[in-house]
């Protein structure tokens, strides 16, 4: 199994290793005229930016003071993001390059008209002019063609480096732009997405019965009290008849975080609030964010059932418990519940769903995958969990999974945008 882990990881580190000299070549070492500042500078700037998010990383994780981490949370989780899109961005450019390239010798074919000159006459003695050179390094195309310049006409980049410097510009332009927007959407803070469920078992009397649900907050040094405070107020913008907090909450201890979350203290809800641990709680200290939250008037649902007036109300601890003997029971939550009456379980992650069909929910409200967060991330968290977003059913349960409020890692999210959910119940009787 060890050697498996380290064979995986150089695997990892040399994939990573080469994608970043990748960048850099075509970012810095393919725009210039040989070795010079800008090269090396480039350099800096990429083995700069790991340096600071595996700085970030190993703060947050080791327990780091907290001013440390959020000193090198913001550029370290900020690079990450930024290094996804610039390496994407190249990429992408490789498409346009022969394009360019193909455009800018046909304007030149047709801005210089090919003229036959009659041979000069070489005097006797004379050794013939040595012949044409072709071009065949950082800023020639191979092949190319280069003769002699006179020195009145004025020069400038070859055509490869020229195509070079407009890609490069183009592509760095585009992964700054990309993750700007990005970052700016989870800053400004979640949108509301409303979603009606029908449940067959669900009373006419609870029909249009409001649930907020919101997942993955993650407070914690680059999210903070200002961020709770936005979710906060969207939450009681709605005037829901309960909130579900389904996990992952923060990113750091109570000592750190307890100012950041305070404001949780302020949501509003006919049948009050309600709280189940994600798998980051368990790396944050579940316990005792656990009476954390309780002690800001949300009711924790550790493996435990509520019954509400028009239907129960069910929440089981994350997977992720398990190392700690806190993991999900499904069968003390859920096991002696009268079953003609609808059900409505809170579990952080989607793969929970199976032990819920078994158990007879009714619906399911989950988060955990953020959607993918930073595009083509929804392709590995597609693999990973049955539903990534929105409304599904399995068999006579459905599960509803959130994209989540916040961000893990960089505040960024590209094709998957935040949202808090108003989970509207509709009775089949109405």
């Amino acid at each position: 199994m060890a050697v498996v882990f380290v064979l995986i990881a150089l695997l990892v580190l040399a994939v990573l290793v080469t994608g970043n000299w990748y960048v850099w070549r075509r970012l810095f070492r393919d725009t210039t005229r040989g070795p010079g500042a800008m090269r090396r500078a480039g350099a800096v700037v990429i083995a700069g930016g790991w340096a600071l998010t595996i700085g970030a990383l190993v703060a947050e994780r080791a327990g780091a003071p907290f001013w440390l981490q959020q000193t090198l949370a913001w550029p370290g989780f900020l690079w990450l993001a930024l290094a996804l899109y610039l390496l994407l961005a190249v990429l992408a450019g490789e498409l346009v390059r022969p394009v360019l390239r193909r455009v800018l010798e046909r304007r030149a074919r047709r801005a210089t008209p090919v003229r036959e000159q009659e041979p000069t006459p070489i005097p006797a003695g004379t050794a013939p002019a040595p012949a044409a050179e072709t071009a065949d390094d950082d800023t020639g195309t191979p092949g190319e063609t280069t003769t002699p310049t006179d020195p009145t006409t004025p020069t400038g980049p070859s055509r490869r480096l020229f195509v070079s410097r407009v890609v490069g510009g183009a592509a760095a332009a585009a992964a700054v732009a990309t993750v700007g927007y990005g970052t700016y959407g989870v800053l400004s803070g979640p949108k509301v997405k409303r979603v009606t469920v029908p449940l067959a078992k669900l009373p006419r009397a609870a029909h249009g019965y409001r649930i907020a649900v919101v997942s993955d907050i993650h407070l914690g040094p680059v999210l903070g009290r200002g961020f709770a405070q936005k979710v906060v107020d969207t939450i009681n913008s709605t005037q829901p008849d309960l909130i579900a907090v389904v996990g992952d909450l923060v990113d750091g201890s109570v000592k750190d975080l307890g100012p950041a979350a305070a404001p949780l203290a302020q949501l509003t809800a006919r049948h009050g609030s309600f709280f189940v641990t994600g798998n980051h709680e368990y790396f944050s200290g579940a316990e005792q964010w656990v009476e954390e939250v309780r002690r800001l008037g949300l009711r924790p649902l550790e493996n435990a059932r509520t019954e509400l007036p028009h239907f129960d109300l069910a929440g089981v601890n994350d997977v992720a418990g398990e190392d700690e003997g806190q993991g999900p029971d499904f069968a003390r939550a859920l096991g002696d519940r009268d079953r003609t009456r609808a059900c409505v379980l809170l579990a952080h992650q989607p793969v929970q769903i199976h032990e819920a069909v078994d158990h007879g929910v009714d619906l399911q409200l989950s988060g955990h995958t953020h959607g993918g967060q930073l595009w083509p991330g929804n392709l590995i968290a597609s693999a990973a969990n049955p539903t990534l977003a929105g409304l599904e059913s399995y068999g006579d349960t459905q599960l509803y999974v959130s994209r989540g409020a916040g961000a893990w890692g960089p505040p960024t999210r590209v094709g998957a945008p935040s949202d808090i959910t108003v989970i509207e119940l509709a009775s089949r009787q109405a």
